[in-house]
């Protein structure tokens, strides 16, 4: 279908021969977001909680955090984002063959969110959808996305599109970690002749075993957390993900398996030097997982730390470290003075590099698994459709426990007529007007409020949800019951006008009677 199984076009990634044979230019075709229609400002969340000015706001980087009320679940939100996905690029359930979830949202230890989502597959009759969920902490939206990957480059693969969906509702029990929670999901269309290229064989991975996020209390929403081993951990897996991406980048250039930078004009100048050997000059932007934006700034620096080891700075940016140079790998994790050191010798860099791409982060705060997409489609929106085209991307995604990987992103010029980067940046575009124009600040003490309810009624059946559906954007699926034997029901707000106006008052009035 759609001359999938007719060859394909290579317009701009050169793929080689050993790689001749599969689909060419596989990646991402479309994109979709949702996040919840209510939020908590975060300079007003410092004033309620007591802690001092900028606490939040500028020691984490963050701006607002998004949340979803009772009526919203893991299961619904995923429906959301999954029906909008299909209904804006006119996807057909029959031309689906793969469907893979990522979340760390569970809500029973048995029947996973895909299950749920083949509800919208039911009417078309197609039960033929491989893929389950992916569980493993913040990551298991990138093991979903490498699922579809795979499958459609295998031989398994019929001819028919992929759909990867992720999305979590993050909270956290009150005190300092209550300000890195947030909500959201992001659904993508995978498939061939793509203009979000995946750049073959450059992916590294680093899972090892820690303590540092974990949820063993079944009954609770909330996580355990420690903060300091959880930044070392996440460090140090980039550390081991960068370092393994160079030498498979520099293994590959050797072997001219990847795209001959110096004579195709597909990248910019800056990704034209040090032909061979990959560094921060290599990729037009940097992405990363986000807990909170100072955690990404750090990490930008620390790709930097790692290109000083490797003689890979400017003799300016060489000089001022020269004097952490004979740190082992675990005290540079905690020497402060080093961290200081490396974010403002990076500062400029990450300016251009990264900082575009932390408008969702700030705005809507950690989506968990979606939180590097969210990254994603920030920077798709920060810049012109001419300086996007032709660009790497370097992507780092990290989930607690721990597994992480860096991979990177081909922003191609392929000639898919039904998927285009036009149409994708269109739709990202209006989830941008939506983030600042289309939402409702609800007050800190009403937010508390409204949690404190949570903890005592969130796992109570039968149960219908305190709030109705005049506090959804039109097009969402709801909760609609649970009944005695916990099974859930769902429907679908019409897509009808709404007025912001009246929704913001029956959402704080409804707040207020808790």
């Amino acid at each position: 279908m759609n001359g999938y199984l007719n060859g394909h076009s290579h317009n701009d990634v050169k793929i080689p021969n050993k790689w001749s044979h599969y689909p060419q230019n596989v990646g991402i075709l479309a994109m979709e977001c949702y996040f919840p229609l209510q939020f908590v400002d975060q300079e007003k969340l410092e004033q309620f909680d007591k802690v001092s000015s900028g606490k939040y706001t500028i020691g984490l980087g963050q701006s607002k955090m998004s949340f979803c009320l009772d009526n919203e679940d893991i299961n619904s939100i995923c429906l959301t984002v999954l029906n909008n996905l299909m209904e804006k690029y006119s996807i057909k359930p029959e031309e689906v063959g793969r469907l893979e979830v990522g979340t760390e949202t569970l809500i029973d230890k048995s029947k996973s969110v895909k299950s749920v989502l083949m509800s919208l597959f039911e009417k078309s009759g197609n039960t033929d959808v491989e893929g389950v969920d992916n569980v493993n902490a913040c990551f298991g939206g990138t093991a979903a996305l490498f699922n579809a990957i795979n499958w459609v480059e295998s031989s398994y693969w019929d001819g028919r599109y992929a759909i990867v969906v992720m999305g979590d509702i993050a909270l956290y029990a009150k005190g300092n970690a209550r300000p890195t929670g947030g909500a959201g999901a992001i659904a993508f269309l995978i498939g061939p002749d793509s203009p979000l290229v995946f750049e073959r064989g450059l992916r590294s991975n680093h899972i090892s075993h820690a303590y540092d996020f974990y949820k063993p209390v079944m009954d609770s929403e909330y996580p355990i957390v420690d903060g300091k081993l959880s930044v070392v951990c996440y460090l140090n897996a980039l550390d081991k993900c960068y370092q393994l991406y160079k030498k498979k980048f520099q293994n590959l250039s050797s072997i001219n398996a990847l795209n001959d930078l110096n004579n195709n004009d597909n990248y910019s100048n800056d990704e034209k030097k040090n032909n061979g050997n990959f560094n921060l000059n290599s990729a037009s932007a940097f992405l990363f997982h986000s807990p909170y934006c100072k955690l990404v700034q750090k990490s930008f620096a620390r790709l930097l730390w790692n290109d000083f080891l490797e003689n890979e700075l400017s003799e300016c940016q060489m000089n001022s470290l020269d004097q952490y140079k004979n740190l082992t790998n675990e005290e540079s994790f905690l020497d402060k003075q080093l961290e200081k050191e490396l974010v403002k010798a990076s500062e400029t860099l990450f300016k251009k590099k990264t900082s575009p791409s932390l408008l969702f982060a700030k705005e809507i705060g950690n989506m968990y698994t979606p939180s590097l997409y969210g990254c994603l489609a920030s920077h798709l929106l920060s810049k012109p459709i001419e300086n996007l085209r032709n660009t790497r991307l370097c992507l780092f995604s990290y989930g607690s426990g721990l597994a992480a990987s860096m991979y990177s992103i081909v922003i191609s010029e392929n000639k898919n007529e039904r998927f285009t980067l036009e149409k994708l940046l269109e739709n990202l575009e209006r989830h941008k007007t939506k983030l600042n124009e289309h939402r409702v600040e609800i007050e800190p003490e009403l937010y508390d409020k409204y949690l404190q309810q949570r903890e005592l009624t969130n796992k109570k059946v039968p149960r219908v949800p305190s709030f109705d559906t005049q506090t959804l954007y039109p097009g969402t699926w709801y909760l609609k019951s649970i009944d005695e034997n916990y099974k859930r029901k769902y429907e679908r707000v019409p897509n009808d006008s709404y007025n912001l106006e009246t929704t913001r008052q029956i959402l704080v009035n409804q707040l207020s009677i808790l």
